[in-house]
């Protein structure tokens, strides 16, 4: 399982709120166009009246839909558009507004702004743009401190709308990191679910299915020991299911003890003797479990493939190793999904997993940590 994080990419519900957000509030922001308006509506051409009235409409449309449009452009030439096309539909008001076009020019900061175009960019255009403001007041004469005031609104509103597209655009991020961090959550319990309900079934079947036979066997022969088998069985059946029912709670928990007088059980059954440890204390407190669970996949693999007579079993301070005399298939014992599993967890445990021949003559399966 592999899978990665891309802070890169936007959530789509947090980046359709931003919009909305935007068309909100630059609909809102249009109010300033109604002083250009109003001073277009004064002069005697009716051009300024007719003409004037619908470039101011198209820049107010260009406006409102300058962070869609944006936002889709890759490049960074598609997304400066719609504040080029804002600056060059200013200029077309020249014959009507003269210098006072520079008012409408903290609209065209502000696109710059939030056209994600980057921070030396955006300050570079923002910076030219407000100096240009006041070079063109003090060109044609206009109050000084108007012409300050003009180029201080346009750096200090675009600045600031830069800014806050910043801080939204960090949190759609960190969002879309939580979302995809749920998913590998949801990933994770899935694989742990699947590798422990493998785990409990696999050894559980494996010691049911050696149990059935021999109750087969000694039922044939009129054993009463048949009932007993039969009755074991059941208990494994019950036990399997309140295992299986526990681990997709996630409270089941393994130890090493209980696991060696289950393989004991289980090698018994199926006639391989067993050569077992006589105490764990050996065993550091925090490893206990994935001695466990070593134990647990081993045992069921050494009745499962090994046909083997003797298994081993070794416990120390630093590592737990089961071996047998058997002659099974080394692909078989080494790639199953239940050693699969069990390298999963030893190496998530930040322990080390190894298959290879044993001195008895068959396969040895040790964690060392």
């Amino acid at each position: 399982m592999t899978s990665e994080i891309d802070p890169e990419r936007p959530v789509a519900s947090g980046r359709s709120r931003f919009q909305r957000g935007w068309f909100y509030g630059a609909s809102l922001s249009l109010i300033w166009t109604f002083p250009t308006l109003v001073t277009l509506w004064k002069t005697p051409s009716l051009a300024a009246h007719v003409v004037g009235t619908v470039i101011v409409v198209v820049f107010a449309a260009v406006f409102v839909t300058a962070v869609p449009y944006a936002r889709r452009r890759p490049s960074f030439a598609g997304r400066l558009i719609p504040a080029i096309v804002l600056f060059t539909l200013s200029l077309t008001l020249l014959p009507w507004l003269g210098s006072d076009v520079r008012w409408m020019w903290t609209f065209v900061g502000v696109c710059v702004a939030v056209s994600q175009v980057g921070r030396r960019a955006t300050w570079t255009a923002v910076g030219l743009l407000s100096g240009l403001s006041f070079a063109v007041g003090e060109w044609t004469h206009a109050d000084t401190f108007t012409s300050g005031l003009n180029s201080a609104i346009i750096l200090s509103v675009s600045i600031m709308m830069f800014s806050f597209v910043q801080n939204i655009t960090t949190l759609e991020r960190l969002r879309a990191a939580q979302e995809q961090i749920a998913d590998l959550a949801a990933e994770r319990e899935r694989g742990r679910v699947a590798r422990d309900v493998h785990d409990i079934l696999g050894h559980s079947l494996t010691v049911i299915t050696v149990k059935a036979e021999l109750a087969g066997r000694l039922m044939d022969d009129g054993s009463p020991a048949a009932r007993d088998e039969i009755t074991q069985i059941e208990q494994l059946a019950r036990g399997a299911l309140a295992d299986v029912r526990t681990t997709v709670h996630g409270y089941r928990g393994v130890s090493i003890s209980g696991e060696l007088a289950a393989a004991r059980a289980a090698l018994e059954s199926a006639d391989i003797s067993a050569d077992l440890p006589g105490s764990t204390e050996q065993v550091p407190a925090d490893r206990r479990e994935l001695a466990g669970w070593v134990v647990r996949e081993a045992v069921t693999n050494v009745i499962r493939h090994a046909g083997a007579h003797i298994c081993r079993i070794r416990l120390g301070s630093r590592s737990v190793e089961v071996a047998d005399d058997g002659c099974g298939s080394s692909s078989a014992a080494s790639t199953g999904s239940g050693l699969t599993g069990l390298r999963e967890r030893v190496e998530t445990a930040g322990a080390r997993l190894s298959i290879g021949r044993s001195d008895l003559g068959g396969f040895v399966v040790k964690v060392t940590w």
